[in-house]
Protein backbone atom coordinates (compact mmCIF):
# COMPACT_ATOMS: atom_id res chain seq x y z
CA UNK A 1 0.00 0.00 0.00
CA UNK A 2 1.12 3.30 -0.26
CA UNK A 3 3.65 4.60 2.31
CA UNK A 4 4.40 1.03 2.94
CA UNK A 5 0.81 0.21 5.29
CA UNK A 6 0.95 -3.44 5.73
CA UNK A 7 -2.45 -3.69 7.32
CA UNK A 8 -5.87 -1.54 6.41
CA UNK A 9 -9.01 -1.49 8.02
CA UNK A 10 -12.20 -0.93 5.88
CA UNK A 11 -14.08 0.77 8.55
CA UNK A 12 -17.24 2.16 6.91
CA UNK A 13 -20.66 2.80 9.07
CA UNK A 14 -22.79 4.20 6.78
CA UNK A 15 -22.88 2.77 3.49
CA UNK A 16 -25.23 0.54 2.60
CA UNK A 17 -24.67 -2.94 2.24
CA UNK A 18 -24.22 -3.21 -1.20
CA UNK A 19 -22.01 -0.21 -1.47
CA UNK A 20 -19.46 -1.72 0.55
CA UNK A 21 -19.42 -4.83 -0.38
CA UNK A 22 -18.30 -3.18 -4.11
CA UNK A 23 -16.05 -0.74 -1.69
CA UNK A 24 -14.33 -4.34 0.08
CA UNK A 25 -13.72 -5.62 -3.16
CA UNK A 26 -12.15 -2.84 -4.47
CA UNK A 27 -9.46 -1.97 -1.24
CA UNK A 28 -9.09 -5.81 -1.53
CA UNK A 29 -7.91 -5.82 -5.06
CA UNK A 30 -5.29 -3.25 -3.93
CA UNK A 31 -4.27 -5.00 -0.89
CA UNK A 32 -3.90 -8.16 -3.02
CA UNK A 33 -1.57 -5.77 -5.65
CA UNK A 34 0.63 -4.68 -2.64
CA UNK A 35 0.41 -7.26 -0.52
CA UNK A 36 -1.24 -5.52 2.13
CA UNK A 37 -3.61 -7.37 4.54
CA UNK A 38 -7.25 -6.08 4.49
CA UNK A 39 -9.21 -6.53 8.43
CA UNK A 40 -13.09 -6.01 8.03
CA UNK A 41 -14.88 -3.57 10.27
CA UNK A 42 -17.17 -6.02 12.37
CA UNK A 43 -18.56 -7.45 9.31
CA UNK A 44 -17.73 -11.25 9.26
CA UNK A 45 -19.89 -11.53 6.10
CA UNK A 46 -18.22 -9.64 4.20
CA UNK A 47 -15.13 -10.55 5.60
CA UNK A 48 -15.92 -14.06 3.90
CA UNK A 49 -16.79 -12.36 0.82
CA UNK A 50 -14.27 -10.28 -0.25
CA UNK A 51 -11.53 -13.08 1.20
CA UNK A 52 -10.53 -10.43 3.34
CA UNK A 53 -7.40 -11.68 6.11
CA UNK A 54 -9.39 -11.09 9.21
CA UNK A 55 -12.25 -9.31 11.17
CA UNK A 56 -11.62 -6.27 13.97
CA UNK A 57 -14.61 -6.62 16.02
CA UNK A 58 -16.10 -3.84 18.23
CA UNK A 59 -16.07 -4.80 22.06
CA UNK A 60 -19.95 -5.08 22.18
CA UNK A 61 -19.95 -7.05 19.05
CA UNK A 62 -19.60 -11.12 18.24
CA UNK A 63 -17.90 -12.60 20.77
CA UNK A 64 -14.20 -13.25 19.20
CA UNK A 65 -14.53 -17.21 20.08
CA UNK A 66 -17.79 -17.28 17.75
CA UNK A 67 -16.35 -14.96 15.16
CA UNK A 68 -13.47 -17.84 15.36
CA UNK A 69 -15.65 -20.86 14.84
CA UNK A 70 -17.18 -18.77 11.58
CA UNK A 71 -13.92 -17.73 9.99
CA UNK A 72 -12.15 -20.85 10.96
CA UNK A 73 -8.14 -20.81 12.47
CA UNK A 74 -6.07 -18.65 9.44
CA UNK A 75 -8.09 -15.65 9.87
CA UNK A 76 -7.08 -12.82 12.09
CA UNK A 77 -9.39 -11.61 14.62
CA UNK A 78 -8.79 -8.31 16.64
CA UNK A 79 -11.07 -6.53 18.92
CA UNK A 80 -11.65 -3.21 19.90
CA UNK A 81 -11.30 -2.13 24.12
CA UNK A 82 -11.41 -0.15 26.48
CA UNK A 83 -10.86 -1.01 29.62
CA UNK A 84 -8.64 -3.99 31.20
CA UNK A 85 -11.71 -6.09 31.68
CA UNK A 86 -12.59 -5.93 27.88
CA UNK A 87 -8.85 -6.72 26.88
CA UNK A 88 -8.76 -9.97 29.39
CA UNK A 89 -12.47 -10.87 27.95
CA UNK A 90 -10.93 -10.76 23.89
CA UNK A 91 -8.00 -12.63 25.02
CA UNK A 92 -9.77 -15.27 26.47
CA UNK A 93 -12.43 -15.29 24.03
CA UNK A 94 -9.07 -16.25 21.23
CA UNK A 95 -8.64 -12.80 19.58
CA UNK A 96 -5.32 -12.51 17.57
CA UNK A 97 -4.55 -8.94 18.85
CA UNK A 98 -6.85 -5.88 20.62
CA UNK A 99 -6.87 -2.04 20.29
CA UNK A 100 -6.58 -0.36 23.14
CA UNK A 101 -7.78 3.11 23.47
CA UNK A 102 -8.73 6.13 23.66
CA UNK A 103 -4.99 6.59 24.70
CA UNK A 104 -5.32 10.44 24.34
CA UNK A 105 -7.71 13.14 23.72
CA UNK A 106 -9.23 12.63 20.01
CA UNK A 107 -12.37 13.81 18.07
CA UNK A 108 -13.44 10.30 16.84
CA UNK A 109 -13.50 8.73 20.66
CA UNK A 110 -15.19 10.85 23.04
CA UNK A 111 -17.94 8.55 23.28
CA UNK A 112 -15.66 5.72 25.51
CA UNK A 113 -14.92 8.48 27.91
CA UNK A 114 -11.86 10.24 28.64
CA UNK A 115 -8.31 9.04 27.36
CA UNK A 116 -6.83 6.41 29.40
CA UNK A 117 -3.13 7.32 28.97
CA UNK A 118 0.03 5.60 29.02
CA UNK A 119 -0.59 4.22 33.04
CA UNK A 120 -3.25 1.98 31.74
CA UNK A 121 -1.60 0.85 28.94
CA UNK A 122 0.99 0.11 31.01
CA UNK A 123 -1.01 -2.08 33.22
CA UNK A 124 -2.85 -4.02 30.78
CA UNK A 125 0.28 -4.83 29.03
CA UNK A 126 1.23 -6.40 32.05
CA UNK A 127 -1.88 -8.73 32.26
CA UNK A 128 -2.27 -9.68 28.49
CA UNK A 129 -0.15 -11.69 26.27
CA UNK A 130 -1.41 -11.02 22.46
CA UNK A 131 -0.02 -8.08 20.59
CA UNK A 132 -1.88 -4.63 21.98
CA UNK A 133 -2.22 -1.60 19.14
CA UNK A 134 -2.37 1.54 20.50
CA UNK A 135 -5.09 4.02 19.03
CA UNK A 136 -6.96 7.20 19.89
CA UNK A 137 -4.88 10.34 18.96
CA UNK A 138 -1.46 9.11 18.29
CA UNK A 139 0.36 10.95 16.05
CA UNK A 140 4.30 10.63 15.14
CA UNK A 141 5.73 11.73 18.17
CA UNK A 142 3.53 10.06 20.54
CA UNK A 143 4.46 6.84 18.76
CA UNK A 144 7.79 6.22 20.68
CA UNK A 145 5.75 6.58 23.91
CA UNK A 146 3.23 4.27 23.74
CA UNK A 147 6.26 1.54 21.85
CA UNK A 148 7.67 2.08 25.24
CA UNK A 149 4.74 1.97 27.15
CA UNK A 150 4.01 -1.67 25.72
CA UNK A 151 1.64 -1.28 22.52
CA UNK A 152 2.90 -3.41 20.24
CA UNK A 153 1.90 -0.98 17.53
CA UNK A 154 -0.43 1.50 16.33
CA UNK A 155 -3.94 2.17 14.96
CA UNK A 156 -5.21 5.42 13.76
CA UNK A 157 -6.79 7.43 11.06
CA UNK A 158 -6.49 10.87 10.97
CA UNK A 159 -2.58 10.78 11.50
CA UNK A 160 -2.70 9.86 7.86
CA UNK A 161 -5.93 10.92 6.09
CA UNK A 162 -5.71 14.41 7.42
CA UNK A 163 -1.82 14.70 6.63
CA UNK A 164 -0.74 17.06 3.75
CA UNK A 165 0.60 14.41 1.99
CA UNK A 166 -0.51 11.12 3.20
CA UNK A 167 2.13 8.71 1.74
CA UNK A 168 4.71 10.56 3.69
CA UNK A 169 2.77 10.40 6.84
CA UNK A 170 2.81 6.81 6.42
CA UNK A 171 6.34 6.42 5.70
CA UNK A 172 7.07 8.48 8.63
CA UNK A 173 4.73 6.64 11.20
CA UNK A 174 6.67 3.18 9.81
CA UNK A 175 9.96 4.69 10.41
CA UNK A 176 9.04 5.42 13.56
CA UNK A 177 7.81 1.90 14.49
CA UNK A 178 10.87 0.11 12.94
CA UNK A 179 12.91 2.45 15.40
CA UNK A 180 11.65 0.99 18.22
CA UNK A 181 11.04 -2.66 17.16
CA UNK A 182 13.57 -2.98 14.11
CA UNK A 183 13.12 -3.56 10.47
CA UNK A 184 11.55 -6.91 10.97
CA UNK A 185 7.98 -5.45 12.15
CA UNK A 186 7.31 -3.95 8.78
CA UNK A 187 5.23 -7.50 8.00
CA UNK A 188 3.74 -7.39 10.79
CA UNK A 189 2.48 -4.06 10.95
Amino acid sequence: MAGGLRFLQLREKDLPTRELLFLAYTIRDLTFKSSARLLINDRIDLCLAVQADGVHLRANSFPARIARKILGETKLIGVSTHSLQEAQQAQEEGADFITLGPIYETPSKTGYGPPLGLDTLKAVRRQIKIPILALGGIKKERVREVLEAGADGIALISAILMADDPRQAATHLIHELEQHHGKATREHL
